[in-house]
């Protein structure tokens, strides 16, 4: 019983972590008075979901080649280090921003790499109609934007072994919640408001990567 509980608490600490980034895109989006339509945020919910399964079995592959102490290393670093980063993650997201007078003048690179960038740093920039309406493939440009981190930090996590199945079904759980609790709160505030909890995500990130070293 003590084993299932750990692991419940342990998936729900990572999708946590990777549903901020969604609660806070959305939440811009809310106060920008951009509507995000029930298509666009079941396809956001679904690629984020489906992206972070494709890096968790990827994870969960190389595990089984690699000795349960190497994994156990790698998994602590992947995670401590990406949650460093989620601490630092504001000043990420502004160096990107400066650097966008310099993206226009770059054409499109491998999977439009300079536009998903773009709205990593930015997430309003994927309504790039200013139509004030979040369309499909809006979404689609997201959503990519918002799996960056769930590559690497699913990969890790499936390096210590992890619930697969129950991260993947909470992911797609949370990241609905995140997107539709954002937009909404953001709605009713209405107006420019600056909201930095990227933190709160790399500090379960740190957490997360302890309780799987010990």
């Amino acid at each position: 019983m003590n084993q299932v509980i750990f692991s419940i608490i342990e998936s729900l600490l990572f999708v946590i972590a990777l549903s901020v980034d969604a609660f806070v895109a959305c939440f811009a989006y809310g106060t920008n008075r951009i509507k995000i339509p029930i298509r666009s945020i079941v396809i956001i919910g679904f690629l984020c979901s489906a992206i972070l399964a494709i890096s968790l079995f990827a994870g969960n592959l190389v595990r089984q080649s690699i000795p349960e102490t190497a994994t156990s290393i790698i998994c602590f670093l992947i995670l401590f280090i990406l949650g460093i980063i989620k601490l630092f993650d504001s000043s990420i997201k502004a160096v990107i921003r400066k650097r966008k007078s310099i993206d226009k003048k770059m054409s499109f690179s491998f999977f439009h790499l300079t536009f998903i960038l773009n709205i990593y740093a930015n997430p309003e920039q994927a309504d790039c109609d200013c139509s004030r309406y979040l369309s499909s493939t809006e979404a689609v440009s997201l959503a990519i934007a918002l799996s960056l981190d769930g590559l690497a930090a699913g990969f890790g996590a499936a390096l210590a072994e992890i619930n697969l199945l129950q991260v993947i079904s909470l992911s797609f759980l949370f990241g609905i919640l995140a997107i539709i609790s954002g937009s909404a709160i953001g709605n009713l505030i209405a107006k420019k408001v600056q909201i930095d909890l990227s933190w709160i995500s790399g500090v379960l990130l740190i957490i997360l990567a302890f309780l799987k070293f010990s």
